[in-house]
């Protein structure tokens, strides 16, 4: 069979969200959450059955609903008809999306009789469509005030403009976001890791001002930023020569046996000049190696920073010492080629919604058929689920 048979044959095969996650996870420009984890793949599923139900009866809905949003109609935008043309809409379709919402928005509240919260599916066709600028504009739009009021809406913008490189605009929408306070969180975690994340993109003296701020922000208020964060903060201090900020960043971290965390530790002191301090660390990983567990492992370029902090070292038994044991490591598979970008930039899947610690992640999966204005649930369901039925 040829490539090219196979291809589409693929095509018509698979479902469309199998196609969704394979396009974002091939893609170059690597987004920070997985399909799975923002709700992608159940909209692409939704898309397909809608799509489906609609056959042979698209254009003429379209019309129908471009005529109910004319300014001079007097007509209503039914829940139902919007839902529909948030799974039919292709690139042409986002304007009449946003008049259909904003007059939707606009209703008398006592006209509106569902609780369908629009905010989370929106996002996620901006999402499919890839609309950065669509999606942010909506964002701003003050005639869609309170549409987008929910954590996962924050996330899914977020995450899209970070797929996009648009990385200022993730920090203005930051800014937008801690004013607003939704369900009392000022710093919602995973907006918080994006934020960082776009920090660490911008990799400058100016993001990394911004980043140590919000940091000490976070911890004046008593809130414990995640190791994602957290890694994403030290590893821009590292990149900008700062490396004792990363140590003092590391040392507040929990996990401290977590592999992106040694890595940066090790290259943290390296940096410093503290050779001794740095071999313990990766002698540690050699002296825990267990064949029934996945083996600890440093990227190549945290190797080459431990190696020329060797060459550096006056102290000839230290360095030799050092040098040793970067060669035991190679030699028993404790390197990997990557580089430290790779880790600290690793895509985030669903994480487990039941623990009692997972508050914020239980909001994030909440379902979304209450008005945002009310508390939350005390059932929840895995992100996006049931926003999209």
């Amino acid at each position: 069979m040829s490539m090219f048979t196979r291809s589409v044959l693929e095509l018509f095969s698979f479902p469309r969200y199998v196609l969704l996650n394979r396009q974002l996870r091939d893609s170059r420009i690597r987004t920070l959450y997985s399909a799975a984890a923002l709700g992608l793949d159940n909209y692409s599923k939704t898309r397909e059955r809608v799509q489906n139900q609609f056959t042979n009866m698209a254009d003429r809905f379209r019309s129908k609903m471009e005529e109910i949003s004319h300014p001079e109609s007097k007509n209503l935008v039914f829940t139902e008809d919007l839902k529909n043309m948030v799974h039919l809409a292709g690139e042409n379709d986002v304007e009449l999306v946003l008049k259909m919402l904003r007059r939707f928005n606009n209703q008398s509240k006592d006209l509106r009789f569902g609780t369908f919260v629009f905010g989370p599916v929106v996002m996620r066709m901006f999402y499919y469509l890839n609309k950065p600028d669509e999606a942010l504009n909506a964002f701003k739009d003050s005639a869609l005030d309170g549409i987008f009021d929910q954590l996962i809406s924050y996330q899914l913008l977020l995450d899209l403009l970070y797929k996009n490189e648009k990385y200022q605009d993730m920090l203005t929408v930051f800014e937008m976001i801690k004013d607003k306070q939704i369900q009392n969180a000022r710093f919602p975690k995973n907006v918080v890791v994006l934020t960082m994340a776009a920090c660490y993109k911008l990799n400058s003296e100016d993001s990394l001002k911004y980043a140590s701020d919000l940091w000490k922000n976070l911890q004046e208020v008593g809130h414990q930023p995640t190791r994602r964060a957290a890694t994403f903060i030290a590893a821009l201090a590292l990149n900008q020569n700062a490396p004792h900020i990363t140590a003092e960043i590391i040392s507040n971290v929990g996990a401290q046996n977590y592999i992106t965390i040694r890595n940066l530790k090790a290259a943290a002191l390296a940096d410093l000049n503290r050779l001794e301090d740095a071999v313990a660390v990766l002698r540690r990983a050699v002296q825990v190696d267990n064949p029934n567990q996945a083996k600890v492992s440093f990227t190549k370029d945290v190797v080459e920073k431990v190696k020329a902090a060797s060459e550096r070292e006056e102290r000839k038994e230290i360095a030799h010492e050092a040098q040793a044991l970067l060669k035991r490591l190679s030699e028993n598979g404790h390197t990997v080629d990557q580089i430290l970008d790779d880790m600290v930039c690793a895509e985030i899947a669903v994480t487990d919604l039941h623990g009692p610690r997972n508050r914020e992640r239980r909001y994030i999966a909440a379902t979304f058929e209450r008005t945002e204005r009310r508390d939350p649930p005390r059932s929840y369901q895995r992100p996006g689920l049931r926003d999209l039925l």
